[in-house]
């Protein structure tokens, strides 16, 4: 079954794009290659990305000159020379800037004391005298940048002191409120522990213990016989309510 007919349109899905560009790149660089080879034919190929990414392909020595044959047989007579020798001149700079790319690489890893090899005495002495110089910027960096941070802190301390003295005076006013603000209720409460000192002191005075007889006769005893009799007769003759024999009235319980 042979192949469906294929529709020439952009493809709207990014993902099947870059699929779809890289497939069909590779297929074409290596139709560029087996076409050179085969039909021994100078190719050049140059493709560019939609994100602008180079690719390129050229069978002859350099795509410069197979650029330059190409100019030359498109265009003829005087008009060649103009673009062969902008051509020219533009390669020449970029030999200029790629030399000078490689120098600065050469010196970095000098700096770093790498490939110090192929450097001569001469070379290795303004090398010595370039780190010096330098090292002697880099300490005064350093040191003016400490200082700059010294200057800073003193300002914070300076600044920090200042808030806490103002604390401490507005701390020592609210002190001074609150004494004379409580000082009136403490006089209160001082003479009102003193008026119930006073009065304690004045109940304690007026206070009289009660009389009592010391002895206690426990016992018979002859000589009060009778009179026990008779204090008993004269209790069942009055039996008044809460009265008590002589005997009890006149000893007392300690």
């Amino acid at each position: 079954m042979g192949r469906g007919r294929v529709e020439l349109k952009r493809i709207e899905n990014k993902i099947n794009r870059q699929v779809t560009f890289a497939k069909r790149r590779n297929g074409l660089l290596k139709k560029a290659y087996e076409l050179s080879v085969l039909c021994d034919a100078e190719v050049a190929l140059i493709i560019f990305s939609s994100r602008g990414k180079l690719y390129e392909f050229a069978s002859g020595p350099s795509m410069l000159k197979t650029l330059e044959r190409y100019q030359k047989c498109s265009y003829g007579g005087v008009e060649v020379n103009k673009p062969s020798k902008e051509l020219e001149n533009s390669y020449r700079e970029y030999l200029k800037l790629k030399a000078r790319h490689e120098s600065l690489q050469r010196t970095q890893r000098n700096l770093l004391g790498e490939d110090l090899g192929p450097l001569n005495v001469k070379e290795l002495d303004q090398l010595e005298r370039q780190l010096e110089s330098s090292l002697k910027q880099i300490r005064s960096t350093k040191t003016q940048s400490m200082v700059d941070q010294l200057t800073d802190l003193q300002n914070k301390e300076h600044s920090l002191m200042e808030a806490n003295k103002s604390l401490k005076t507005e701390l020592d006013r609210i002190m001074v409120k609150d004494a004379q603000f409580r000082q009136p209720w403490d006089n209160a409460d001082q003479n009102v522990h003193y008026g119930q000192q006073h009065s304690q002191s004045q109940g304690l005075l007026n206070f009289q213990p009660l009389g009592c007889n010391p002895t206690l006769q426990i016992g018979y005893n002859p000589e009060t016989s009778d009179q026990m009799n008779v204090g008993t007769t004269h209790n069942q003759v009055t039996q008044v309510p809460g009265f008590l024999p002589g005997w009890m009235q006149g000893g007392c319980f300690s």
